[in-house]
């Protein structure tokens, strides 16, 4: 199997606005290679897509950064029977950081995953290929919080309000990259998220060190099946795909790991643990 690519729009009729968004899914079609930007997919550009029903995956990426960025999971899973939507967060991405790290972005995050979500169920080209019933999140730093609010965690602003966040109950299972949980620190926060979670952590991760991620996921309901790993030696960005060489400069810190950690190296694992994950707790079965 092999990984197509499309490129969708998703609309926010609320907001008046549309948003980017690539899916990744199976295709039997030959590979070939989709450059976008500076990033360059193992996908194929509108091939058409498999037959089967396939589980689906949401990518939700970090505060200011890019849906380009998960390259290696995306590819991953689709080439193993995954649709993946990676959608771009309007006013928190690298081209708009208008609404970065405001309660506004924190409340709109979760929102727009779930229209993704509507939109790749509702769209001719995937409706009867995309599995309902078997949906994961995959997300890093603020969208790890994104996942964890979808998952049913109750959010709160950074003075102490609490915020609309809405879950989404299609959510079956979360894989949380080393993820914004300040947001999850007030008493009972927690206490609605019963979906299984695999919460990764950097050793060396300034940003969202372990023990912070540790303290607020002891907030978690005893039944919540839990897994976490702490990664020897990454740091934050370490969860981003590997940059093009040009971009690998010392003062581009998303390019950049803690002295002796190879980012390659990782990204030949996180994409199976990761599908491991997800397989198990969806429960997916591709010989059905």
């Amino acid at each position: 199997m092999n990984s197509g690519l499309r490129s969708v729009q998703i609309e926010d009729h609320d907001r008046a606005i549309t948003f980017a968004c690539i899916v990744q899914y199976p295709t039997l079609a030959a590979a070939s290679g989709t450059t976008l930007g500076p990033y360059t997919f193992d996908a194929t550009l509108d091939a058409p897509i498999a037959s089967g029903l396939f589980p689906v995956c949401l990518i939700s990426h970090g505060g200011g950064g890019s849906h380009l960025l998960y390259r290696s999971i995306g590819t991953h899973l689709s080439r193993r029977g995954f649709i993946v939507l990676s959608p771009e967060h309007p006013g928190d991405n690298n081209n708009d950081r208008s609404l970065s790290n405001t309660d506004e972005s924190a409340v709109a995050r979760p929102r727009h995953m779930s229209l993704a979500l509507d939109a790749l169920l509702a769209d001719p080209f995937f409706r009867l290929s995309a599995d309902a019933c078997r949906v994961g999140i995959v997300g890093h730093s603020m969208g790890g919080f994104t996942a964890l609010a979808l998952a049913g965690g109750h959010a709160w602003s950074r003075s102490g309000q609490p915020l609309p966040v809405t879950a989404d109950s299609r959510i079956g299972a979360a894989v949380l990259l080393a993820p914004a949980t300040d947001w999850f620190m007030v008493p009972g926060a927690l206490d609605s998220v019963v979906t299984p979670l695999l919460v990764m952590a950097g050793e060396r991760d300034p940003v969202m060190p372990p023990d912070a991620i540790q303290r607020a996921l002891a907030r978690l309901p005893a039944g919540t099946p839990l897994e976490m790993i702490v990664v020897p030696g990454a740091g934050h960005f370490s969860f981003l795909s590997p940059f093009p060489v040009a971009m690998q400069r010392a003062d581009f810190p998303p390019a950049s790991d803690p002295e002796g950690f190879d980012r390659e190296q990782f990204h030949e694992v996180l994409p199976v643990l990761v599908h491991d994950f997800l397989v198990r707790t969806l429960g997916v079965r591709f010989d059905e």
